[in-house]
């Protein structure tokens, strides 16, 4: 089914386009959150890259499945955005907030859970995609290193440095 409507939107079809972003968007914003750590980022991030399918629909040659050419796309406008906020010297803001009136055993897992989503976005790069592909998105190795451009192997060798990297960091 996807395969037909990318072909239909390379061929100028708006609805099936309209088809592609509607089945997609909630990933790609997905995506976004977690890499990014910030909504308003997150909701930038993917109306750009909904834009910029607009623009590279055509691009697309099939080597990998969509799914895959649309999260390298994602990661990329993540990594543009961050750069960008980086330039600026902005601060991102946590992962999640825990809410005052939260019990505290969920305070402490809400607040855990943000120093460690803290933690993977200062990884290296690699090793922060490897982590959130595998972990976040929940991606089999093989999965994340499509999505990457390298071997399984590669993969699994981030996500090993990422363990004693974020040893170190938490």
């Amino acid at each position: 089914m996807t395969q037909g409507l990318v072909v239909r939107a390379q061929n100028g079809d708006a609805a099936a386009f309209g088809a592609l972003i509607a089945a997609h968007y909630d990933r790609i914003h997905r995506v976004a959150w977690k890499w990014s750590g910030n909504a308003s980022d997150a909701e930038d991030i993917a109306q750009d890259v909904c834009v910029k399918l607009g623009r590279v629909i055509g691009q697309f040659d099939g080597r990998s499945a969509f799914s895959s050419w649309v999260y390298r796309i994602t990661i990329n406008a993540v990594r543009d955005l961050q750069r960008q906020s980086t330039r600026r010297a902005r601060h991102a803001e946590a992962y999640a907030e825990v809410a005052p009136d939260d019990h505290p055993a969920e305070q402490e897992a809400a607040a855990t859970s943000v120093q460690l989503w803290a933690a993977v976005r200062r990884l290296p790069e690699k090793q922060r995609d490897a982590v959130l592909l595998v972990y976040a998105e929940e991606l089999s190795h093989a999965a994340a290193a499509e999505i990457m451009g390298i071997g399984e192997a590669t993969v699994s060798f981030h996500v090993h440095q990422a363990r004693k990297t974020l040893r170190g960091l938490l």
